[in-house]
């Protein structure tokens, strides 16, 4: 079997309304899906993380730089290609867009590795160590409005979420550190003292700053404080894991290995949130995960994007080890957005269909048990809104 293609397919669309967080404000809706498709007639699927240009711009990695890399090689030598790609590409980027691109590659080297094995991913790699994934719902983005008016808004979300099922719900902050823990306080009483809320920064304040916020959040009970500062920023990250009761949390902007390695030895995560999409693919995140249980660090990965990256990530989901292991053990949680999203919600033939799972089984959802990642795109829906 061999690889006689790779093809970027660019989605966008407008969305209803316009949201953002910390860093911008967007109006459109974007996804960049990776096909691989080889001589056997056995086509994978992955998805590249990175939004808009972003988007644009790893295509033309993807298909012009990874694409006559791997032509005629064989998928099932997933690892092979992998280090490969990743050492013809290192002296021009060891993090970002090329590790972007190479993600996308490497998850549909994964999805045909499973239609092969006739074995849903989870299988593929080990087994499952859960039946089922706790969900939480993630809203409350940042709006172009005044202030009061997002906490009016804000306080509606977290209540519908919280009403939608979700075991969890996390807000966007970055409005100024006083307007934020107005808005954080207004999540707390909506949602009450018994239910789980998060608050994502990304990476907006300084560590002075994020001291100020993450001790309101400390006061409010919340379960995690997420990229507080720069990700660059390790010994700020350690500062804040020591002074503060919140959970820290970080790590999407990390890359590989050797990024994730200098990030778990600098001690300033309680939760690891590795981005399969981004980080260098299922291959790389096997071996971050690995790093971070190395670390007894636990994790809870980043999702962003469409059904493609959903179903990824309740693969790995299920098959993640407890952290601790024991009769009750700390479990991960699958992160669901739940602003409009037509590229998770409609892309597929058959839908993944979570708020519904959400609703009738307590917060819980179980992956698709169809051979590799166990989806498959409809491919009139992605004529309809693919760009490039």
């Amino acid at each position: 079997m061999k690889i006689i293609k790779v093809t970027s397919h660019i989605l966008q669309y407008d969305m209803p309304e316009q949201l953002g967080y910390s860093q911008q404000y967007y109006a459109k809706r974007s996804a960049h899906l990776v096909e691989v498709e080889t001589d056997d007639g056995i086509t994978g699927w992955g998805e590249c993380f990175g939004p808009g240009n972003i988007a644009i711009a790893n295509k033309s990695i993807v298909e012009n730089v990874i694409q006559p890399m791997i032509l005629g090689d064989d998928p099932m030598d997933r690892d092979v290609i992998w280090h490969k790609v990743y050492n013809l590409m290192r002296d021009h980027g060891q993090k970002g867009m090329p590790m972007q691109s190479l993600s996308g590659v490497d998850i549909a080297l994964w999805d045909i590795a499973g239609k092969v094995a006739k074995l849903p991913l989870y299988k593929l790699i080990g087994g499952a160590h859960r039946k089922d994934i706790s969900v939480y719902g993630y809203g409350m983005m940042l709006r172009p409005e005044p202030i009061e008016q997002l906490i009016s808004r804000f306080a509606d979300e977290a209540a519908a979420i919280k009403d939608m099922g979700f075991s969890a719900t996390k807000m966007k902050i970055g409005m100024g550190p006083k307007d934020d823990i107005r808005l954080a306080e207004t999540v707390r009483y909506s949602v009450g003292d018994d239910f789980r809320f998060m608050a994502d920064a990304n990476h907006c304040y300084t560590t002075s700053d994020a001291f100020y916020v993450g001790r309101a959040l400390d006061e409010l009970g919340a379960y995690w404080f997420e990229e507080p500062i720069a990700p660059e920023d390790l010994d700020g990250y350690r500062e804040l894991r020591q002074g503060l009761k919140v959970n820290i949390s970080g790590g999407e902007a990390e890359f590989n290995r050797w990024g994730w390695r200098g990030l778990l030895e600098a001690r300033g995560l309680d939760i690891a949130q590795p981005e399969v999409c981004a980080l260098g693919g299922i291959s790389e995140y096997l071996r971050v995960l690995a790093l971070c249980h190395a670390h007894f660090t636990p994790v809870v990965n980043h999702v962003w994007g469409s059904a493609i990256a959903v179903a990824t990530n309740m693969h790995l989901l299920m098959a993640m080890p407890d952290l601790p292991g024991g009769l009750h053990p700390w479990e991960p949680m699958l992160e669901f957005d739940t602003t409009d999203n037509k590229f998770r919600d409609e892309l597929l033939t058959t839908p993944l269909d979570i708020q519904s799972q959400v609703k009738q089984n307590g917060g819980r959802v179980v992956a698709p048990v169809g051979d590799g990642l166990g989806v498959e795109p409809d491919r009139d829906f992605i004529r309809h809104y693919k760009i490039h």
